[in-house]
């Protein structure tokens, strides 16, 4: 599908991409990885054609459509879901979304000039071809189950992901590149991501740090590194395995080609005789490994992660009682209690906009519950982890961030200057001065966590601190909280970052449902109860009281309803479809209201069933 041949490109004096090679076939899915800043946007830019190369060209196949899903889309507030996808295809979208929008208003009005707009607009797109593109934008959106009408302004950034995803899907490409596409998206609907690129007929492209999904998707990987792209093919758990073989063998070299160029230093320094008669082809080598030796661009160093847990806490850390708090009556928080102990590492685990956030304000003494009471231990020390990273300040330095004017800072009680401790994050001296506003995603959170960690505390908030950060940052920061002393309160998204670091799972289950579950992720999906046979329950209510068991009418009646429910579906999805065909409004006008009125009614019966076979699942459980 695409080739590229000596790629390179620079920012200064350092090569991004020095000479690379890459080529990707159809129906391949290929991760790329690699540090925070070693140029892995800069690659799917140039292979957009958002950006060009220094040197070296990037071949394509004939007729190759390419669509690149940047880590930050840009959107208009005030467009809906349906416009911002349907612009994507240019005019013939236009078209598209006024033949939408008539359609919409027709629900609901049965005007005649409405009629006569629409047919208008019918001719125009028989002769752009544009039903197969008003056809492909519905199976899209129905595909990725978006609400077309709502604005993109009053969706969430987890959402706001999915209609960027549309608008690159809805261009049908051959080659689908996606920039850290779960970023802000939460469990459920990186799973649904998953499934959406399993079924992706072109080739795929996606730079990831999220190490599940990498494994689930990936055929291959390819690293970039210092510069240089290495493949490795199969899954993340091969290339772990071939990973840690290249940097031995890379290690081994390295140490031989230092000795061999130390013993030719010392000959070139021998006496006056020895240079009288020295080879000088023998010299003309050893000036070849010096500029080797300075041209060889060293692993970039580990970064260095030391928390200082301070003075410990009491044995109770947290203690919540019956606790709720609704939002604009909806409840997030519902009769809720938990005794959080000293050492006890919890995750929250929910869908964005949950309300996991919010319990964590109101554990903290942040925010006050509506009912329910939250009593604190003692010698709590807290240090909290902002989602938002509220607590940068843009206009600043990376060093004043941290030190705020000062040269030396205290960790763990002893004194260190404050650019070697910013050295331990990664920080050059260059970039140390430079100002927050001009730090990577990446960055900011390297940032946040060394100005975290320069406090003593005894109780760690981390509010979905895996964002931007690179696999091996991931790695060194699990190590460091698992191994913490102190108490640890995290919410994550990154399902394989809280397998390996908390020891308990506080779940969101839904209209204000909290549940406690002991172990990670994978250990609440294996506890969890999931409904095998019934069909795929919609919002519903709040739950019923139990009060009494069901009677024999209340049990038949609880046995047919999902059948019952499967009927309704399968007529409205019929209806659906009947009514998204091109030639429905050139129909009889009173096959058309009766077809319109059919679909509000079944959407009520539909309502009515679902909420019937809650309150007798209730009863009967």
């Amino acid at each position: 599908m695409i080739k590229l041949n000596n790629i390179s490109i620079a920012f200064g004096h350092v090569a991004l991409l020095d000479k690379i090679a890459l080529r990707i076939d159809n129906k391949e899915r290929v991760c790329l990885i690699g540090r925070n800043g070693e140029g892995k946007s800069t690659l799917l830019k140039i292979i957009s054609r958002e950006i060009s190369a220094d040197q070296g060209q990037v071949e394509y196949q004939t007729g190759c459509r390419i669509a690149l899903l940047s880590q930050e889309p840009q959107f208009k507030a005030n467009d809906t879901v349906f416009h911002a996808v349907a612009k994507s295809l240019g005019t013939v979208g236009e078209l598209v979304e006024a033949y939408h929008n008539l359609v919409q208003r027709l629900a609901h009005n049965n005007d005649e000039d409405l009629l006569a707009q629409l047919e208008t607009v019918q001719h125009r797109l028989e002769a752009e071809d544009g039903w197969r593109l008003e056809q492909r934008v519905e199976t899209v959106l129905s595909k990725l189950k978006l609400p077309t009408e709502q604005k993109l302004g009053e969706m969430s950034g987890g959402w706001r992901r999915r209609v960027a995803l549309a608008q690159v899907l809805v261009t049908e490409p051959d080659i689908l590149l996606l920039d850290e596409p779960t970023n802000h998206l939460d469990i459920d609907a990186i799973t649904w991501l998953e499934e959406i690129l399993l079924e992706f007929k072109g080739g795929l492209l996606f730079i990831s740090h999220d190490r599940r999904f990498m494994q689930r998707l990936a055929t291959r990987i390819i690293e970039l590194d210092r510069g240089q792209l290495t493949s490795y093919p199969g899954d993340y758990a091969n290339y772990l395995r071939r990973k840690e073989a290249s940097l031995a063998a890379e290690s081994t070299q390295a140490a031989k080609f230092d000795k061999h160029l130390a013993q030719e230093e010392v000959w070139i320094r021998q006496g006056i005789k020895a240079r009288r008669t020295r080879n000088e082809g023998r010299v003309r080598t050893l000036k070849k490994l010096r500029e080797q030796r300075t041209q060889r661009r060293e692993q970039i160093g580990k970064i260095r992660l030391n928390l200082d847990s301070g003075e410990s806490s009491g044995r109770i850390v947290i203690e919540a009682d019956a606790i709720s708090k609704n939002y604009q009556n909806t409840p997030l928080i519902g009769d809720f209690s938990t005794l959080i102990m000293r050492g006890d590492r919890l995750g929250l685990i929910g869908p964005n906009g949950v309300g996991k956030t919010t319990l964590l304000k109101i554990l903290l003494g942040e925010l006050p519950p509506d009912t329910g009471t939250v009593k604190h231990g003692t010698k709590l020390s807290i240090a909290y982890f902002d989602q938002l990273r509220a607590q940068l300040d843009p206009e600043e330095t990376v060093v004043d961030a941290i030190a705020q004017g000062q040269e030396m800072i205290t960790i763990n009680g002893h004194k260190k200057h404050v650019m070697s401790y910013l050295s331990d994050f990664l920080f050059a001296p260059a970039r140390a001065r430079s100002p927050v506003k001009s730090l990577s995603g990446g960055e900011r959170n390297r940032l946040l966590l060394a100005s975290l960690f320069t406090k003593p505390t005894n109780v760690l908030v981390l509010d979905e601190p895996t964002n931007d950060l690179d696999v091996e940052t991931l790695e060194l920061l699990e190590d460091l909280l698992s191994n913490y002393p102190g108490t640890l309160l995290l919410v994550s998204h990154d399902r394989h970052f809280l397998d390996n670091v908390v020891t308990s799972t506080i779940v969101f289950e839904g209209n204000g449902q909290i549940k406690e579950y002991v172990g990670g992720y994978q250990d609440w999906l294996r506890q969890r109860t999931v409904p095998h046979s019934a069909p795929t329950k919609k919002a519903a209510k709040p739950r019923a009281q139990k009060t009494r068991k069901l009677n024999y009418k209340e049990q038949r009646e609880l046995a047919d309803l999902p059948k019952l429910i499967e009927t309704l579906e399968t007529e409205q999805a019929e209806l659906q479809n009947l009514i998204s065909q091109p030639d429905f409004y050139r129909g009889e006008a009173d096959q058309i209201n009766q077809s319109l009125a059919r679909l509000k009614t079944l959407e009520a019966e539909l309502q009515t069933a679902y909420d019937r076979w809650e309150i007798l699942e209730v009863l009967e459980n």
